[in-house]
C-alpha cells in the first residue's frame, strides 16, 4: 500500500540576503521550507560559516584556539587571510580595540583596521562593534563610510542606537544585523523601525543572540524556530536570515576552556571544545539558523562538511 508523505506548504520565503559583491558575494536566506527539508521545499543556500578575528590580541582565549593562529593573532589582516585558508566563508571582525575598557581606539583607527582586513581578503566581511552602543555608533558609522560599496554585514543595531547605524547602511550600502534579547516581539518591532527608516528587507539580519551547548540553547533554538515559522508563514518583518554567534558563546563554557588535567573525566579539551562548537551551530542551523560566526577552523570544517551532508 503506497503512502502518501503529508508536505507542508507555506505562504511566504525567507528574505534571500546578498553579502559582498562580484564573484565571491555570497547569499543567505531563501528558504521557502523549515531547515534541510527539501522534499517540501526549496533551500537555494545552505547555512554560512563565518570565522572571528579581532582587532586586537584576545588575552582570554585558551591556547588551544590562539595555537590555530600562531604568529597572525596580532595582525588582522593576516589574520583574516589565515582564515580564508582555512576556507571561511566569510570573516567577522570584532572592533574590540574601541571598547572604553581596551584601548578605547578612535573610529579613525578602527575604519583603517577594516579597510586592511578588506583589502587582504577576497570573501565578505562581517563588521562588528565593541559592544558600547554609544561608542559603536560613531565606530560603525566611519567604517561603513570607509568601506562603502563593499556590501558588508554590519552590526549591531539595538532599540537604542539603530537609527544612526541603519541610515550609515543605508547611505553607504550596507546589509545590517538587528539584535534583540531572545524575544520575538522585539525583533519585529525592530526590523519594522529599520525599515520605515528606508533600508529594505533584504539587507536585513536578525541577531536573536543564541546560547551554546548547555547553556540555553533550547530556549535560543524556540525563539529561532518560531522567527522562521513566523516568517514562512507570512509574516514579512521576520522573514529574515538569522545570524549566531556561535564562538562568543562556546568559548566563554567551562566546558571548552577546562584543561584535561582540571577534568580528566571530560576527555581531551581541544577534542571537546570543537566538538562543543559543531553542535551549537549544527543544533541552531536546524533551528533557522543561517550566518555562523565560529571560533575554530576544526569547527568550521566539521560544521561545514556536516551541512555538505544534509543538503545532499
Amino acid at each position: 500500500m503506497a503512502v502518501n508523505i503529508i508536505k507542508e506548504k507555506y505562504s511566504n520565503r525567507i528574505n534571500e540576503v546578498v553579502i559582498g559583491t562580484g564573484p565571491h558575494a555570497v547569499k543567505a536566506g531563501g528558504d521557502s521550507t523549515l531547515p534541510f527539508l527539501l522534499f517540501e521545499g526549496e533551500m537555494p543556500n545552505r547555512p554560512l560559516a563565518a570565522l572571528e578575528i579581532w582587532d586586537i590580541e584576545p588575552k582570554q582565549w585558551p591556547e588551544i584556539l590562539t595555537s590555530e593562529f600562531e604568529g597572525v593573532m596580532s595582525d588582522p589582516a593576516a589574520w583574516a587571510g589565515k582564515c580564508e585558508e582555512y576556507g571561511a566563508d566569510l570573516i567577522c571582525l570584532t572592533l574590540a580595540s574601541s571598547h572604553p575598557d581596551n584601548l578605547n581606539s578612535s573610529p579613525a583607527q578602527c575604519a583603517e583596521t577594516a579597510r586592511a582586513v578588506a583589502d587582504a581578503v577576497k570573501v565578505p566581511l562581517i563588521i562588528m562593534g565593541c559592544g558600547v552602543e554609544e561608542k559603536d555608533v560613531q565606530v560603525i558609522g566611519e567604517v561603513c563610510r570607509v568601506l562603502e560599496g563593499r556590501n558588508c554585514l554590519v552590526g549591531c543595531a539595538k532599540p537604542d542606537n539603530y537609527k544612526t547605524i541603519t541610515a550609515s547602511c543605508i547611505v553607504h550600502g550596507h546589509s545590517l544585523i538587528a539584535s534583540n534579547p531572545l524575544d520575538i516581539n522585539i525583533a519585529k518591532q525592530l526590523n519594522i523601525l529599520v525599515t520605515e527608516m528606508g533600508l529594505s528587507p533584504n539587507r536585513i539580519v536578525i541577531d536573536p543572540l543564541v546560547g551554546s551547548l548547555g547553556y540555553g540553547l533550547e530556549y535560543a533554538y524556540s525563539i529561532m524556530e518560531r522567527i522562521r515559522i513566523s516568517g514562512l508563514s507570512g509574516d514579512k518583518m521576520l522573514a529574515m536570515p538569522v545570524f549566531c554567534q556561535i564562538g562568543q558563546e562556546v568559548w566563554k563554557t567551562k566546558e571548552a576552556n577546562s584543561p584535561v588535567e582540571e577534568t580528566p573525566e571530560w576527555g581531551d579539551q581541544a577534542r571537546r571544545a570543537v566538538t562543543w562548537e559543531v553542535v551549537t551551530a549544527a543544533t541552531l542551523a536546524q533551528a533557522g539558523g543561517s550566518i555562523m560566526v565560529m571560533r575554530h577552523p576544526g569547527s568550521l570544517k566539521q560544521f561545514l562538511t556536516h551541512v555538505k551532508n544534509l543538503m545532499e
